[in-house]
């Protein structure tokens, strides 16, 4: 499921998008201000950030600040309406910028646009010599097809879906197995050990020291 990040202090509009985004079929996770956001940011992966300008704590530009290395693209919501706000945003490396007050089916299309500018719902994928069909869900190289088990599957299409992002233990092990991660546990390492192998990256998917795992191409 695309994960999305929604950054916004006004708490109606915030359960606003949120249900909107749930009933379009995204999962949706609400920070009220921005160093509530720098910690979700630190826990999980997502696939989007809405992200407000004016927050409590850590406005939005400064947050921008701390998200552009991640690679995580990113539409900016404000009240504000001037050309000078919109620009600078734009040049901080936001992928869009919308005002409120906006039509949900207004911000729906925004977020559709930019997650297939960055291929998140893309239905084929070809990624690193491989082809991946997300709904067969089916992977192949050469054609030839990869049997993977369906957590391998998702471990897969975690990492495509994010390339270049290090991703950590706790993170990936939330995302794929939807559940807290077992203090010790070396499920993801044996897991990504055996995809490596399936899929012939086992110079594609890195370990990353005391963090986890991403995925270079």
């Amino acid at each position: 499921m695309i994960e999305i990040l929604v950054v916004e202090d006004e708490k109606p509009i915030s359960d606003l998008i949120c249900m909107s985004l749930q009933k379009a079929g995204y999962g949706c996770n609400p920070a009220m201000n921005g160093s509530e956001a720098a910690d979700l940011l630190e826990e999980n992966a997502y696939d989007l950030i809405l992200l407000d300008v004016m927050l409590p704590q850590i406005d939005g530009f400064t947050l921008m600040d701390y998200i552009r290395p991640m690679g995580v693209p990113v539409i900016f919501i404000t009240a504000k309406n001037s050309v000078a706000d919109r620009v600078k945003g734009l040049r901080m490396g936001a992928e869009d910028y919308i005002v409120k007050p906006f039509e949900v089916q207004e911000l729906l299309a925004r977020v559709d646009v930019v997650l297939r500018r960055y291929h998140k719902l893309d239905a084929v994928l070809d990624v690193g010599g491989l082809h991946i069909d997300t709904l067969a869900m089916t992977v192949s190289r050469a054609g030839q097809p990869i049997a993977l088990t369906k957590k391998e599957y998702d471990l897969l299409l975690l990492f495509v879906r994010n390339p270049g992002v290090a991703l950590f233990r706790e993170t990936i092990y939330r995302r794929v197995w939807n559940e807290e991660f077992p203090y010790g546990s070396r499920t993801v390492d044996l897991h990504i050990q055996r995809l490596r192998k399936k899929v012939g990256w086992e110079h594609r998917l890195l370990a990353v020291n005391k963090v986890g795992y991403r995925l270079e191409l």
